[in-house]
């Protein structure tokens, strides 16, 4: 069969190959690029002519991605002009008179078609080999709330958003500092998603910059409707089945902020309010904004509530397994945490369908409206916690020690790690309960062993712990005062180390005199 004619004589272009150039004849040019867009067909490309001064202009935008009033704005300025002020170099006179300060050159199709579905507005004038390109376009964007996953007692009550303009204006609000770096890259060969790499240049270190940069252009997929997540598996190395996050995400400004000046590198997505931290580890996963919103101390306290809240999410449901399929194995003072009645279904079978209902609850709360959301959590409660047990599918401890486990996957604040752990929690439930002890002991070695060989960004996933080092297991362990935080985290082998200079000892009375 042949192929289409029409088909074959219009522009494909992907703008790695050579570009179709504009020609000064208007009508060529309108009519190879209501090819391109498929004008006509597509109801919100629109092409609209005109004739200002005896000068025949035709204008391209999308419709719901531009601002009418400044549209507007432009076409009365335009339509003041009169035949002898542009009869000769109309181009120039044209551009000079658009009062927006975006605004530029281009001299082919293809460049046209890039800027018209990314929201910026095209002026094609007749007798001219150029277009002008200006900016007056208005994403849809809502207002900078409080991200759920990550709220506060005390602090700011902005977060990201999906438009990156409005994001880079956040983290700019932060940090007034002309060595910040926000950088724009492209991936997606029809999404052409904006990508944002920010970075401290005289902190973050260059070669993970390049690295990161070098990735994102290595992208050959055909579009991130994903964003984030898809870049994410895209540039992050290692193997994709690997549950545990290698990037840290955050809705915050303050936490961007706060992770940039330490000399991580961040990745902002377009059409996405979470923004990538690089490279983390399992410890910084652990951290959250609401320990640095209280005093030093109350902030101690509350970290180590989470570390216990996370081992206790990670260790109690394979220790209480086994101290009920060995008694033997707990000391007299111990022996009450034993199943006090028996279920038809064993123990461990019990945990791992508590499991698979947790998460048939969770799914089903957050596909429910909200107005029926309660309504399921009662059902929930009722039917899995109060009947099963009494109907003995499930002995009551069993219950009890699956909600306390859920309570601490929920208080972990990556939502990402806390998934994470549920799946090596489900993993050493079932090696325990086919191997007792022995089974055990060698699913947290192999778990252990597993973390020790996750890198993100060739950064140990386990610093400071393995390798060990002490003083940055120090601030890990402690929320440590702003005033003695005078080095950057060195895993992320930043350019500049000192955040702010070392006070000089006192002076001992009795040494040089004052003067």
């Amino acid at each position: 069969m042949a192929p289409d004619k029409e088909a074959q004589s219009e522009p494909q272009n992907d703008g790695q190959g050579q570009k179709t150039p504009i020609s000064k004849r208007l009508e060529e040019n309108t009519g190879k690029l209501k090819k391109m867009l498929g004008i006509g067909e597509s109801f919100d490309i629109l092409l609209r002519e005109f004739s200002f001064g005896g000068k025949k202009i035709a204008m391209l935008y999308t419709q719901g991605l531009s601002n009418d009033e400044y549209l507007t704005m432009v076409l009365r300025r335009l339509s003041e002009l009169k035949h002898e002020e542009i009869s000769i170099n109309a181009y120039e006179k044209i551009f000079q008179l658009i009062p927006f300060s975006q605004v530029k050159r281009i001299d082919n199709l293809e460049d046209c078609v890039k800027n018209v579905l990314m929201g910026p507005q095209i002026f094609l004038i007749d007798g001219s080999e150029q277009a002008i390109v200006f900016d007056a376009r208005w994403y849809p964007v809502r207002t900078p709330d409080e991200p759920d996953l990550e709220r506060v007692v005390r602090g700011s009550r902005d977060g990201f958003v999906e438009t990156l303009v409005f994001n880079t204006a956040l983290i700019r609000r932060r940090i007034r500092d002309p060595r910040l770096r926000v950088e724009i890259l492209e991936a997606g060969s029809r999404s052409k998603t904006d990508l944002v790499i920010c970075f401290l240049q005289d902190v973050a270190n260059p070669d993970l910059v390049d690295s990161v940069k070098e990735k994102i252009k290595q992208i050959k997929i055909d579009g991130l409707p994903m964003a984030e997540k898809a870049v994410e598996e895209l540039i992050t190395p290692g193997s994709f089945w690997n549950p545990y996050p290698r990037v840290r995400y955050t809705e915050r400004p303050d936490v961007a902020a706060a992770h940039l000046l330490q000399g991580h590198v961040l990745v902002l997505v377009d059409t996405s309010p979470s923004v990538m931290i690089l490279p983390t580890t399992y410890f910084h996963h652990l951290q959250y904004a609401e320990e640095f919103r209280n005093s030093p101390a109350i902030g101690v306290w509350v970290r180590w509530v989470r570390y216990m809240g996370v081992a206790v999410s990670l260790f109690l449901l394979p220790l209480w397994l086994l101290a009920a399929m060995h008694p033997d194995l707990l000391p007299p003072a111990l022996k009450f945490l034993g199943v006090k009645k028996a279920a038809s279904i064993p123990i461990f079978m019990q945990f791992v369908l508590a499991e698979i209902s947790i998460d048939m609850v969770r799914l089903a709360t957050i596909h429910t409206p909200t107005a029926l959301s309660t309504a399921i959590s009662l059902i929930a409660a009722l039917l899995i916690g109060q009947v099963a047990t009494v109907v003995g599918l499930f002995s009551p401890e069993a219950i009890l020690y699956v909600a306390i486990a859920a309570v601490g996957t929920f208080l972990t604040p990556s939502f990402e790690l806390g998934q994470a752990n549920r799946l090596v929690r489900l993993f050493l439930v079932l090696i325990t309960g086919f191997f007792g002890l022995p089974g055990f002991i060698l699913g947290v070695l192999g778990v252990l062993a597993f973390l020790a060989s996750t890198r993100s960004f060739g950064v140990p996933y386990l610093w400071p712990l393995l390798p060990f080092n002490w003083a940055a297991m120090k601030n890990m362990l402690l929320r440590p005062p702003v005033a003695i935080q005078n080095v950057r985290p060195g895993f992320v082998r930043p350019r500049n180390v000192f955040r702010q200079a070392v006070p000089e000892p006192a002076r001992k009375r009795g040494g040089e005199k004052d003067r």
